[in-house]
């Protein structure tokens, strides 16, 4: 095995946080009381209401292989990239709804645009870097 960058443990650490925070989100979410729904205003009551139970799967796909990739990496393990690139297959899945089939933009503001771009863009990254990783021997 070559010898691991130092950069690359405090970056997979990082990246686990980031996804056990996504992890956190999608459990407060699919945990909404009807009081806490009711709560919300009225344009996040609409797209909460209109999603398909497919895309809220396609979420649980997203963010609990990102976190197992992502700890498969701060581990070291080969096995981190299936689980990551699984991750993003299921968030491109999910965005094919958000972006395609709803109105989350007219509804919420193109902000959920900047902040899906970034999700998907570390996803990418990740991705990437489980795959530099295996290459360059990293992993084991």
């Amino acid at each position: 095995m070559n010898a691991t960058p130092k950069w690359y443990l405090p970056v997979t650490i990082l990246a686990l946080a980031w996804n056990l925070v996504g992890c956190f989100a999608y459990w407060s979410d699919v945990t909404l009381t009807p009081d806490d729904l009711a709560k919300l205003p009225a344009a996040q009551q609409a797209l909460y209401a209109a999603r398909p139970a497919w895309s809220v799967g396609a979420t649980a796909i997203a963010v609990w292989a990102g976190a197992l990739g992502c700890l498969g990496l701060v581990l070291r393990r080969r096995w981190a990239t299936a689980p990551l690139v699984a991750s993003l297959a299921a968030l491109v899945v999910q965005d094919v709804y958000l972006f395609l089939m709803s109105d989350a933009a007219a509804l919420v503001g193109p902000v959920v645009y900047v902040l899906q771009g970034l999700v998907l863009a570390i996803a990418v990254g990740l991705v990437w870097l489980a795959r530099t990783a295996t290459a360059r021997g990293w992993l084991t």
